[in-house]
């Protein structure tokens, strides 16, 4: 089961494994599936089905960066990806070259 808060085992332990990708800056303004305003310079992030609110440490597996992110949006919706970051969240992991990077998703206590 997910939720938007954490138990202590679940905080430990990976909600999910795949590839992260981020928003395109024309999304910049338009009202999230949460709805609020996406913005660039946020640490916020879109989830299949994780709850709005949940917070999710993103680990980039293949060069260990971390950033923490707060869901407030749905998606993605490209095949074999589990999360779509702010621009800022892809800054942070080092992403802005490639566009995609494996990830580790983790609940936040």
């Amino acid at each position: 089961m997910l939720s938007g808060c954490a138990s202590e085992s679940q905080a430990n332990s990976p909600i999910q494994e795949g590839v992260a990708s981020y928003y395109a800056d024309r999304f910049d303004g338009r009202t999230t599936a949460s709805g609020v305003p996406f913005d660039q310079t946020d640490l916020t992030a879109a989830h299949k089905s994780l709850p709005f609110g949940t917070r999710v440490l993103v680990t980039r597996r293949d060069n260990g960066r971390q950033v923490e992110v707060l869901i407030n949006d749905r998606g993605p919706y490209v095949d074999g990806r589990v999360i779509d970051l702010s621009k800022r969240a892809a800054r942070e992991l080092g992403m802005l070259g490639r566009g995609v990077a494996p990830v580790e998703l983790t609940y936040v206590r």
